[in-house]
């Protein structure tokens, strides 16, 4: 299973901003500063997050992005559900499926035993799991957040 970067951004949007907290507002520019990578990417991320309920945008001169929701209402599963746009690990998972032998290969189902798994895992964590291990205080530097 391979998470795509549209996926990994919004986790570490999400990340960001729990670590900042409260009411105070972070930019686009901040959080992709912060991981050095393209504004341009995070723009249709946090489009996508606040348009889901995750985060919410405040306009204007002294606006940004906060959370929306407390962290530990923040499902790992369901936000991967939501951000990726083909979970089909092998090509039988697909509508445009064109391999002879999907009827009688085993492959499918294995594959989605693992998938189910895989999603299975990652539901029991709430973004509250990822950012409550111990190492707020050096993830806080890392990222550059006073």
């Amino acid at each position: 299973m391979h998470i795509t970067r549209y996926t990994d951004y919004s986790l570490r949007v999400l990340i960001y901003l729990s670590m900042q907290g409260g009411d105070r507002l972070s930019t686009i520019q901040q959080i992709a500063d912060s991981y050095e990578i393209s504004r341009n990417h995070l723009m249709k991320v946090v489009h996508h997050l606040n348009k889901k309920g995750y985060i919410e945008t405040v306009r204007g001169k002294h606006g940004g992005m906060r959370l929306h929701m407390p962290p530990d209402k923040i499902n790992i599963g369901i936000l991967v559900r939501e951000t990726e746009q083909d979970l089909n690990v092998v090509e039988c998972f697909s509508s445009k499926n064109r391999c002879g032998i999907t009827p009688v290969c085993g492959l499918r189902s294995m594959f989605g035993e693992a998938l189910n798994a895989f999603l299975s895992v990652l539901d029991k964590y709430t973004l509250a799991d990822v950012i409550d291990d111990g190492h707020q205080s050096q993830v806080l530097r890392l990222l550059q957040i006073a």
